[in-house]
């Protein structure tokens, strides 16, 4: 019988730099689609009770890396991200297993914002864009959620099946900055 490995959707692509900018898979466990079934108050006191973080406001995130997190994702819909969901979660929210659907990656370096805006049509910058704050959107062709994780770093997550694009769409911006900047 074949003895099956599981694979990160990345893996063989990636790490790489190009000039100022850094890009890497994140492996970010487990990940749960929230959809709010009643009150987004009552849902987001539950999850504050069981994860320590609570429901998102619309376009933005709560939590570190490092523990749990739970990003917003669409009207009354949230990506709890690390622990498994409480059992105690399915009175106020429906509750999906995404792990395996999506593909997490951290880009991060001097001119990642340069590299961004040649993909994505959201004003990424740190003035408009903070840390905390997430968009779903585009990137280059392929739907993305896209979130500041820090002042010069971004989580981008797509489906699992994007992978590659995700990673093509990247590099090509990523190489064309450093060119510009005599880095390439």
């Amino acid at each position: 019988m074949a003895k099956l490995k599981a694979r990160m959707p990345c893996e063989e692509m990636l790490p790489f730099t190009f000039g100022t900018v850094k890009l890497d898979e994140t492996n970010l466990g487990v990940m749960t689609s929230v959809m709010a079934l009643g009150e987004d108050a009552a849902l987001s006191s539950a999850l504050s009770d069981a994860h320590g973080v609570g429901f998102p406001k619309a376009n933005r995130t709560l939590g570190n890396a490092g523990g749990p997190r739970c990003i917003w994702f669409g009207q009354r819909q949230a990506m709890l991200i690390g622990p498994a969901p409480d059992d105690r979660l399915q009175v106020y929210a429906a509750l999906v297993d995404q792990s395996d659907g999506w593909c997490a990656v951290t880009v991060e370096g001097e001119d990642v914002e340069h590299v961004l805006e040649r993909l994505v049509p959201v004003d990424l910058r740190r003035m408009h864009f903070k840390r905390g704050h997430t968009a779903r959107t585009q990137l280059g062709h392929i739907s993305a959620s896209i979130t500041r994780t820090g002042s010069q770093a971004f989580l981008i997550l797509v489906f699992r099946s994007m992978a590659a694009s995700l990673v093509h769409e990247l590099s090509q911006a990523m190489r064309a900055v450093a060119s510009r900047r005599g880095n390439g």
